[in-house]
């Protein structure tokens, strides 16, 4: 039967964030235990929600606009903190790049390609929201992520580890995830290895092809195009 709480508190999840101290944990313990054990009538229920209801909503709402205010100016300190780091590079977009593990001979993504990467994604209480580290790497275009994802994997080149901070305007904005994942309001940092550019283009884009008639491909010798700076590519 300890078990069965155990699960029904699962099931629930974490109603810590709206109460505020221990007078308002022990109120919400006892209406659910009033509920479950028949103390209250249905008719009570309905009763009380139909006279409270509204109450409940604001009380609901503005809990969760002070949890997203005090998640975001946690957030913007840990950027600034992480933007005062040696190394660190804080771009226009507010986003902030710390390459812990260079290559300066690896190549640099754009936003038309696609790109096979390791990272691990936390909120700013430390929290592991997505991580690849237990598996295998993905693989995906870089036009499909988030706004700031997009930004600190064009400051990489092929073989890089980097620390990226992204702020709340260039990742989930105020809503969150539709799962509840991630809080709105989150700034979230990502330590990425960015292990292959896999192509110049998106799937189903336009490709290059050499004089044979061929696709080029990364990597490949004597294409026949000029840089800007005329030498062959």
């Amino acid at each position: 039967m300890y078990a069965l709480g155990v699960n029904l508190a699962r099931q629930l999840g974490d109603i810590r964030p709206l109460v505020e101290n221990g007078e308002e944990l022990a109120n919400v313990a006892k209406g659910m235990l009033d509920t479950v054990v028949g103390k209250l009538s249905d008719d009570g229920q309905k009763a009380l929600l139909s006279t409270r209801g509204q109450d409940l909503n604001t009380l609901i709402a503005d809990r969760a606009n002070t949890i997203r205010k005090r998640l975001e100016e946690d957030g913007r300190q840990m950027l600034e903190q992480m933007e005062n780091t040696e190394g660190a590079k804080k771009l226009e977009s507010g986003v902030v790049v710390h390459v812990i593990e260079s290559n300066e001979d690896g190549q640099s993504p754009t936003r038309a390609s696609t790109v096979k990467v390791h990272y691990s994604g936390t909120l700013t209480d430390g929290t592991v929201f997505d991580s690849t580290q237990s598996g295998d790497p993905v693989t995906f275009p870089v036009a499909q992520v988030i706004p700031g994802w997009c930004d600190g994997l064009l400051k990489m080149r092929e073989g890089e580890t980097a620390m990226v901070g992204i702020p709340p305007e260039q990742a989930y904005g105020n809503d969150g995830t539709p799962d509840g994942a991630i809080p709105g309001g989150s700034t979230l940092f990502f330590k990425i290895s960015l292990i292959e550019v896999l192509s110049a283009g998106v799937g189903g884009g336009p490709i290059l092809l050499g004089a044979d008639g061929q696709a080029l491909k990364k990597n490949s010798a004597g294409l026949g195009l000029l840089g800007a700076d005329g030498n062959p590519i």
